[in-house]
């Protein structure tokens, strides 16, 4: 898994879904100050990597949920990979909105899950786990089972790896937050000596704030 995960950052690197800025750290919509930032949706640009991080995610899948009854995606980030997912592994489908519509059936869920189905959700990244494991909390309220949840990275926060914890669900991911810096020191991509800032600010990502 280890080179698993150090080949998918080095590839969300290149295409720079991945960037890393420690001199010139991000501010993230939540407010956050950080020297990364991820936007794995720029991988749908480029078939070879889309197809390859599709065959990943269902192999995994193969492999952990034999039972498996259904995909769901995340909106919008994880919707497209999730539908492909889907169809490599001959599934339904569906997606999990952040909120119900405001009109129609006002559904959260879109598509079709039967009750007591066995659900694999698919998100594209994952930060504090909180907009992911909402759709986790959809999915049961609806009467359906979550067995597990597949991403492309996750940042490992301490805070994430808690609600996850809590919530009872099995968390996959194809790279993490230690593979990109372990990929991007032994590249050259960044100095060893910000390697130091990339840490620290994993440590305590709300408080953070560049030196």
């Amino acid at each position: 898994m280890k080179k698993l995960e150090r080949l998918v950052a080095s590839k969300l690197v290149k295409i720079k879904a991945i960037k890393l800025q420690p001199s010139n750290p991000f501010t993230w919509a939540s407010g956050w100050k950080s020297p990364i930032y991820c936007d794995n949706r720029k991988t749908l640009s480029y078939p070879a990597l889309r197809n390859f991080i599709k065959l990943e995610l269902a192999r995994i899948i193969r492999e952990k949920y034999e039972e498996v009854d259904a995909i769901a995606g995340v909106a919008t980030g994880a919707i497209a990979q999730g539908a492909m997912v889907a169809e490599e592994l001959g599934l339904p489908f569906v997606y999990v909105r952040s909120s119900p519509k405001d009109h129609g059936l006002e559904n959260m869920i879109e598509g079709d899950l039967k009750p007591g189905m066995k659900v694999v959700v698919i998100e594209d990244l994952i930060s504090t786990g909180g907009s992911s494991l909402k759709a986790v909390e959809a999915i049961r309220a609806d009467g359906s089972q979550v067995i597990g949840m597949l991403a492309i990275f996750t940042y490992g926060f301490p805070v994430a790896e808690e609600a996850f914890k809590k919530a009872k669900v099995e968390l996959t991911t194809l790279s993490n937050y230690e593979a990109v810096l372990e990929m991007a020191v032994s590249s050259n991509f960044i100095h060893e000596s910000e390697l130091l800032t990339l840490q620290e600010w994993r440590k305590s990502p709300a408080t953070w704030s560049p030196k």
